[in-house]
């Protein structure tokens, strides 16, 4: 278990900043990346973002399914999106959002510029499942989330459940202030 990163859930205030550009490629970075590896994991995930994991950095790190996107589990670091075309909707969920799913249109093809780690620039492009999921990390660095994007029945279908996320998490403020007394 990731001991020192947990999940960040719906509407911790984090998941809505604009995370902050990395300037220094350090051994702390690389420690980060791999416990957001590590989290993407025990959750289920195919992508996570830095706010997803409480901290304000754009970074996100992806595992996709094979024959989605070409070459190993990756870290991106920086990361901008160049160029986009095509669109369809899919249906996507959301680690910060647990059982939430909905038909969002994204891209079908997306090249990303961004640096690895240890600072080192690259440009990737990826289309399908690979593309949707980069532009949904993105929208997590830029503080977009993802019920943003839903149709209006779509948000409706979701609202009690985004009402109990609400909840737990003035719920666990309240903890969280009285333990801090």
């Amino acid at each position: 278990m990731t001991r020192d990163m947990k999940l960040t859930y719906y509407p911790d205030p984090v998941l809505r900043r604009r995370a902050k550009n990395i300037t220094e490629f350090t051994p702390e970075l690389s420690a980060r990346v791999e416990k957001m590896f590590a989290l993407m994991e025990e959750e289920g995930g195919i992508g996570l973002a830095a706010p997803q994991a409480g901290w304000s950095a754009r970074v996100f790190v992806t595992r996709i399914p094979a024959g989605q996107v070409e070459g190993p589990p990756r870290a991106y670091v920086n990361p901008v999106i160049v160029t986009a075309e095509g669109s369809e909707e899919g249906e996507e969920g959301c680690l910060s959002f647990p059982d939430i799913r909905a038909g969002i249109v994204r891209h079908t093809r997306v090249v990303l510029r961004a640096q690895d780690r240890d600072g080192r620039a690259f440009e990737e492009e990826a289309t399908g499942l690979g593309a949707r999921c980069w532009e949904h990390e993105v929208d997590h660095l830029d503080g977009i989330l993802f019920i943003t994007r839903f149709k209006a029945g779509d948000l409706l279908q979701a609202k009690a459940k985004l009402l109990e996320l609400e909840e737990k998490y003035a719920a666990r403020s309240r903890t969280w202030r009285k333990a801090r007394r």
